[in-house]
Order: C-alpha cells, then structure tokens, then sequence
C-alpha cells in the first residue's frame, strides 16, 4: 500500500477536516478525497463520518489508526537506515523514559560510539507502552524501561534496581510543609505508590513531568523531592542537596527488553555495553 494514502489518514484524523488536510500538506482537496476512498476502497470499509462540521473517524477508521501510526514509522525508519548505510553500516535504535537517558544512557552512548565508531544512533524517549509497541512495529531495536511486561516475541533483562530517594535543597533544620515540595513524574507506578506513601502529598503546589529537568528548579528553589539516587549522588557529596533522613525509598527494576529473533552478532555487542554500563552505577 502507498504510505502516502496512510499518511493521509493520519493527518485528516489529526485535523478533522479534508480542507484542513489539504492545507497542511498542500495540496488540493480533491487529492485528499481521492486517497482517502482509495484507502477505503482497499480496506473495505468507511472510515470517516463526513458532515458540515468536519470529519470523524468511524469505528473502523479507530481500529486503522494505530496501523496506519505504525506503516508510517516503518517507512520512516527504512528511509533513515536506508540514507545511513554508505557512512555508518550498523544502526540502532533505542528508547527509554528521559530519566534512563539522564546520567545514564547518554554515558552508555558516548561509550558504544567509541566502541563501534561506525555505528548510527537513533534516540527517543517516551512512555513504556508506546516504546513496547514500537519494539513490536520493528522501528525500535532496543528498550530500556521500568518493569516491562512486553507481549510474547520480546525478550526482557534485568539491569539494575533504581532507587527513588527523598533530598532536599533547603537548609539544615528548615522544617518541612507541603508548601514547599515537588510532585516529579516519574511514570506511572512511582505516581500510584507515591500516592499510596503520601495521600496528604497528593497534590502540593507544584507538580513536575519534566524529568531530570525538574533539578533546576530543586537548585533554584527551597523545595524537597523524589529523585533517582544514581542523579542526585554528586549533588548530594557536594553538599548542594541532602537526603531527608529516615524517608521513605522507592526502588524500581530496570529492564532491556529486545527481539526474540535478532542478529546475534550485530546485537551482543551493544547488550554488553548496556550489562557494563549497568554495573557501573552500582
């Protein structure tokens, strides 16, 4: 099937208009139409609802949508390893939440293009379940995540246990109140077993989803918060923050997860990098 036609899809079930569509990938609306009922042609089935007020998907359009998502990121990815193969011949893809990349798959990084200079990277961070469903597309190679629970054709590896500890940028003595601390995002489990630890924490003036990002602010500000300890360790030995005393810790495995069906030689090489990396932080 032409991946402009799933492209198409794509873009009007994003705007909700054929004319809007159009404007956005300039061309005409006839165009869009056309490729929109070619589309629905070979599928059999309608998958917009068309009206005055726009365009919505039908249940058969929902059901297309992730497939249409995943043919797009296909192509896109053959197009970049296709495009990479004169000047790098081996190519990986990985993801992970931004946390994993702070202080620890950014090192890995610059260590595996050291260890195989002719190697392409390509890096993204996102939420565990959209990285497992990219690993099963084919357009991710590799994932890094807490507690996976990947679908069969996934092989998953414990590489080390991450632990959430609670510091503090105010002085010493300063007394602590809810006005003064940091709900950080770090995925869903910390959120529900924060909320389970601390109910009268659940909602404190300032919430984060900014990852290692929200340090800043911690630096910047008298505040306390969960951290992972591996990202505060030197902050805490040059006395810019201190670790609450007697609170409580939050500990997660870290997984990779990886193709059942791989290439063995091209793969061991950079999970060894990975399994070394991980011991390093211990």
């Amino acid at each position: 099937m032409d991946v402009s036609l799933a492209r198409t899809f794509l873009i009007v079930a994003e705007t909700g208009s054929f004319i809007d569509a159009a404007r956005k990938m300039n061309i005409t609306q006839s165009t869009v139409s056309a490729r929109i009922k070619g589309l629905e042609d070979l599928l059999g089935r309608p998958l917009f609802t068309r009206s005055k007020s726009g365009a919505e998907l039908t249940g058969a359009g929902e059901l297309f949508q992730k497939h249409a998502l995943a043919m797009v990121r296909v192509w896109q990815q053959a197009q970049l390893q296709v495009s990479l193969a004169d000047k790098h011949p081996d190519h990986v893809s990985v993801g992970a939440p931004l946390s994993l990349w702070s202080g620890f798959l950014m090192k890995w990084m610059s260590g595996l293009r050291i260890e195989i200079p002719g190697i392409a990277v390509s890096a993204t961070a996102g939420i565990p379940s959209a990285l497992s469903q990219r690993l099963i597309e084919g357009t991710l190679d590799l994932a890094i995540l807490y507690r996976p629970s990947p679908p069969p054709g996934l092989t998953i590896e414990h590489l080390f246990d991450e632990e959430f500890v609670l510091v503090s940028s105010a002085k010493t003595g300063a007394r602590r109140g809810t006005s003064d601390y940091l709900l950080i995002d770090w995925g869903v489990d910390f959120l529900q077993d924060h909320a389970a630890a601390f109910p009268e924490l659940a909602n404190p003036a300032v919430n984060l989803n900014l990852g290692p990002l929200s340090l800043e602010y911690m630096l910047a500000n008298e505040c306390s918060g969960y951290f992972p300890a591996r990202m505060v360790r030197t902050l805490i030995s040059r006395g810019r923050l201190r670790e609450t005393k007697r609170s409580r810790r939050f500990t997660y495995p870290v997984y990779m997860v990886y193709p059942e069906t791989r290439n063995e030689e091209a793969y061991e090489p950079i999970l060894d990098g990975l399994r070394r990396a991980a011991g390093r932080l211990n």
